[in-house]
């Protein structure tokens, strides 16, 4: 289980969390490897978990490594003083390019698990701007003000633009370079083509808050591989066709 720790000290480690790896252990299936249980073995000690990503959401998470740290970030994450940064593929035509999302969030009254825009639900505020606009998709900044469950995810299929590789909220698809290439050829070495991304295309790219001694640690995570192939590849393709 490969992943880059971006920031440790002797209270906290903030790591690089890939796509597909639960943050804490599955109480249906604690045989499943989460993040929580792989760092404990690696520094061998307890760590609390302060906050979490979906499962198919990569990026940076900090846990603490003792009590009063996790005091610390949790009073910070509750009170909403931290600053948490997503970068989203997400489909369609964005507009506007820049706005604020402030409907609330409730559990989905039939569905275990989904979540709905609802008046009865919490409150939540994801701030977003386009960086990127092709003709099909689109490269979005996220900010999130809350911690719904599955908010971004929500807000963004909400105002019409799901994220791509979303099986909840949107169609659930992945991309392939044949969506934007025309006459697409794969490789000879493979039966069929193959998807660039396969995954739920979001990412916690930036953390920003207050150690207890008042430090500020701001630490930020690349696009991983596949949604940087894929926003590659729409640069690509779009300029050859326009």
């Amino acid at each position: 289980m490969k992943f880059d720790t971006l920031y440790e000290d002797n209270d906290l480690i903030i790591v690089n969390k890939p796509a597909g790896l639960l943050v804490i252990p599955d109480r249906f299936n604690t045989e499943i490897p989460s993040l929580n249980k792989v760092l404990e073995t690696k520094l061998k000690q307890h760590v609390w978990v302060v906050h979490r990503l979906d499962r198919d959401t990569s990026g940076v998470i900090a846990f603490a490594k003792n009590e009063e740290t996790h005091k610390h970030l949790s009073a910070q994450f509750m009170e909403h003083d931290v600053n948490k940064f997503y970068a989203g593929i997400v489909t369609g035509i964005v507009h506007p390019t820049e706005s604020r999302i402030e409907n609330m969030i409730a559990e989905h009254p039939a569905v275990p698990g989904k979540m709905i825009v609802a008046k009865k639900g919490k409150h939540a505020v994801t701030d977003y701007r386009v960086v990127e606009q092709w003709p099909l998709y689109a490269l979005m900044q996220f900010q999130i003000h809350t911690g719904r469950t599955h908010q971004i995810r929500v807000h963004s299929a909400y105002i019409g633009n799901p994220i791509v590789c979303d099986e909840v909220y949107g169609d659930g698809k992945p991309f392939f370079v044949s969506l934007i290439k025309r006459k697409y050829n794969h490789s000879e070495k493979e039966e069929q083509e193959r998807p660039l991304l396969s995954r739920l295309a979001l990412h916690a790219y930036k953390l920003e808050f207050e150690r207890a001694d008042g430090q500020l640690v701001s630490v930020e995570a690349p696009l991983p591989k596949d949604m940087a192939a894929t926003v590659n590849q729409l640069n690509k393709w779009t300029k050859q066709s326009s």
